[in-house]
């Protein structure tokens, strides 16, 4: 059979339940299961999302709902099916154990729901409150290292540079393998602060892959950093081949924003908001102790002269449409009424045909975002970057 391109996005949160009791308490209200699925097949065209707090037990029942309805069906290589998207089942999870320098979240993906199910009671007995998203899981990360992989599942170090919760921003001191084990890591997600070109160099990094995601908390962020990947099917079973680069499966290209755009890129003191060129405690301006190393200084730290890179995917940069100055609500759904989802006016919608329901001027405007021809002021300190207009 042929190979086909799909967009991947793995990393989507759950706002609220069916019951409308909160998962991710910072995630937005609209944000459910149902209403991911729907998003994302009919209106941003993403081919594969993540949803990674499939560990709730009222998720999942409305994921059994859902398929008992004949909504959705579960794939036979691993999966659910719904519509033109395929749902791969994860949860993030806090890990801080004797060897973690502070807590870091990792993603764990498994193929099945029946899988998912007993990871959830697994979870039950080293989690206070499993109902909840990106929990602290008591245990040792190698021992949920292991537990994954025994389910067929996969493991990914989640936003791992950023100032906090993440492997290298509060978890490692050296090396990754103070704290996890470097056979048991399937990918690692870069984080929106962060790109290829800068994570690579780090030595202990380039035998894995790199994967980007939206770490979406409203319908609005699903696909805002994405992949295209290249596999036969949408599955978990092929999704893990082109993790590995076998059989002609692969990562064909990261999309994400540029780095700047993060709001943990630049070292920022949050009590005066000077941005610094170093990490300095207390901040010169103010003499406030609210200084944040940014993700660009944190790498320079960890950077080590490496004689050759790996080859690697390019990584594209590319800010979702709703970033766009002038572009407002009515005039996306404008655009998804012509070209029906985000991905086709972000990678296929001609000149021309853009000019046929927006100004030329707006046209233009995403044409420069494809290419990824923006300007922008960067983030930092919690803080995202802006995109600035041209015009």
């Amino acid at each position: 059979m042929a190979l086909h391109s799909y967009y991947v996005d793995l990393h989507i949160h759950i706002g609220r339940d069916w019951n409308g009791r909160p998962v991710k308490i910072s995630g937005g209200k609209s944000l459910t299961l149902t209403n991911i699925l729907k998003e994302a097949s009919r209106r941003k065209g993403m081919d594969m999302v993540g949803v990674i707090d499939s560990h709730a037990p009222a998720v999942q029942d409305e994921l059994e709902d859902f398929i008992d309805r004949g909504y959705a069906e579960e794939l036979e290589e691993g999966g659910v099916r719904f519509e033109n998207t395929t749902l791969i089942l994860g949860a993030e999870v806090e890990i801080y154990d004797d060897f973690c320098q502070g807590p870091i979240h990792v993603l764990c993906y498994f193929p099945y729901f029946s899988l998912m199910k007993e990871f959830t009671a697994w979870l039950s007995e080293r989690m206070k409150n499993v109902n909840l998203s990106s929990q602290r899981y008591y245990g040792s990360a190698r021992e949920l290292q292991t537990y994954v992989h025994s389910m067929g599942g996969w493991f990914i170090p989640a936003h791992v540079f950023t100032p906090f919760k993440s492997l290298y921003g509060k978890g490692v001191k050296r090396s990754l393998v103070e704290v996890l084990d470097p056979k048991k890591i399937n990918a690692f997600e870069l984080g929106l602060s962060s790109d290829t070109s800068m994570a690579e160099q780090i030595e202990e990094l380039s035998r894995y892959t790199f994967v980007s995601n939206s770490d979406a908390h409203s319908l609005a962020k699903i696909g805002r950093e994405y992949q295209k990947v290249k596999l036969q099917n949408p599955s978990f079973h092929e999704l893990g081949l082109a993790f590995r680069g076998q059989e002609g499966r692969s990562i064909e290209a990261n999309y994400g924003m540029n780095p700047m755009l993060g709001k943990y890129h630049e070292t920022v003191c949050n009590g005066c908001g000077a941005k610094l060129a170093v990490y300095e405690l207390p901040c010169p301006a103010c003499n406030s102790k609210k200084v944040v190393k940014g993700v660009a200084e944190r790498i320079r730290e960890l950077a080590s002269s490496i004689d050759s890179y790996p080859k690697r995917p390019p990584y594209i940069y590319q800010v979702p449409l709703e970033y766009l100055p002038s572009l407002g609500p009515k005039t996306y759904e404008i655009l998804l009424g012509r070209f029906g989802t985000e991905m086709n006016v972000i990678h296929h919608a001609g000149e021309a045909e853009l000019n046929e329901v927006i100004p030329e001027k707006l046209t233009a405007r995403i044409l420069s975002l494809r290419k990824g021809e923006v300007t922008i002021e960067a983030g930092g300190g919690g803080k995202y970057g802006k995109v600035r207009s041209n015009s």
